[in-house]
């Protein structure tokens, strides 16, 4: 019997430090002292003590990830799964933990601040739906670009930021990641879309950044700082 209640999320962290200038993974820079990614798996542990935890590292990374859980004491239960060349194929490999008829959020390892609340609003969501992303307005007009280097303004109130946790009803995000790999597969509700699925947004929240820039880092620290 299928128990659509038990939650599980799958935390992707295989990122590299180009962008953050470091040669050290960002996932692992630190936040108040701390890795990144410990933050990010111990939100989802507080909004729910009894959610599986998932974490896909890349297999270089796996024992530097062990040596600074020791190092930082920290000691929250998370399965380690090995990470594929793309993305796509690391949450596939998380996925394969996860057994059909539950809800799984999938999350970025470098987005340590999603709100209880729009993790609560994915997985409400995706139980009453089978999927859920959540998502911000823009506040920055916007312009598009053309092939023949012309470029036009367009409203801003028909586009929408996506953010993680995407939240899906397990059984169907599993089979749509059976298909072959796509470059067009931006984010796990893309993968749902193209077996033609719709996708039901929820609203997200602001402070929900993905850390990939030393400006991000500085952010970061102050929205710590704000929860203290």
């Amino acid at each position: 019997m299928s128990n659509i209640q038990a939650k599980y999320v799958v935390v992707v962290a295989g990122g590299k430090g180009k962008r953050m200038q470091s040669e050290m993974p960002k996932q692992f820079l630190l936040l108040h002292g701390k890795p990144i990614l410990m933050h990010t798996l111990e939100t989802f542990f507080l909004y729910d003590h009894s959610i599986q935890i998932i974490l896909v590292l890349p297999e270089d990374d796996i024992d530097m990830w062990k040596k600074l859980c020791q190092q930082h004491a920290f000691e929250l239960a998370h399965t380690i799964v090995n990470g594929g060349n793309e993305r796509f194929y690391s949450v596939a490999n998380g996925l394969t933990l996860v057994p059909e008829g539950v809800l799984v959020a999938i999350h970025d390892g470098v987005r340590p601040f999603p709100s209880t609340s729009t993790i609560e609003r994915t997985f409400g969501m995706a139980a009453e739906k089978g999927n859920a992303i959540p998502v911000v307005e823009l506040t920055d007009s916007i312009r598009q670009l053309s092939d023949n280097q012309k470029n036009k303004s367009v409203s801003r109130a028909a586009f929408r930021l996506v953010q993680t946790p995407q939240t899906f009803q397990s059984t169907q995000i599993k089979k749509a990641y059976t298909q072959p790999y796509s470059p067009l597969f931006t984010d796990d509700a893309s993968v749902l879309e193209s077996v033609g699925e719709s996708i039901f947004l929820v609203e997200g929240n602001r402070e929900n950044i993905k850390i990939t820039t030393p400006l991000d880092l500085v952010i970061g620290e102050y929205l710590l700082d704000q929860r203290k």
